[in-house]
């Protein structure tokens, strides 16, 4: 996955643990960066920390968020810094549904699926973990 801190982007192994299932991996993926990121255990390397990464930055390709539903939830633990859409939107799929700040770095969580907004569990300035639902459809 490409990952982008202070205009430098690196290259990051992802991996996705599900709690429900024992903290076994759910999603884990892989990119290569063209003049990215760090050998190892550098700054961007799957050994350097940023392995609790789970969005690109702002700007990047949309975060994949795994539908449970018709909802859509964090990602990620962190603050929400933004929320684009309200009840009774209408979203196409990878529409931004909100931004999330988690270690200084930005992520916007994109829509999983097209649909009309039933409800935005997610406010400016919250704390969210993840697993919590941010946004519902109908």
């Amino acid at each position: 996955m490409r990952v982008t801190v202070e205009g430098v982007s690196y290259e990051v192994e992802v991996e996705m643990l599900d709690e429900d299932l024992g903290g076994r991996v759910t999603q884990s993926r892989r990119a290569a960066v063209p003049g990215g990121g760090g050998g190892p255990g550098g700054a961007g390397s799957p050994n350097s920390g940023a392995g609790g990464v789970s969005a690109p930055a702002v700007g990047g390709a949309p975060v994949a968020v795994r539908p449970d539903g018709k909802q859509v939830k964090s990602p990620i633990a962190g603050t929400v810094q933004s929320v684009a859409v309200k009840v009774g939107d209408t979203v196409a799929v990878n529409d931004t549904l909100l931004v999330l700040e988690a270690m200084k770095m930005e992520s916007a969580v994109a829509s999983p699926v097209a649909g009309t907004v039933k409800a935005v569990h997610a406010e400016a300035g919250r704390a969210v973990r993840m697993g919590d639902v941010l946004v519902e459809f109908e």
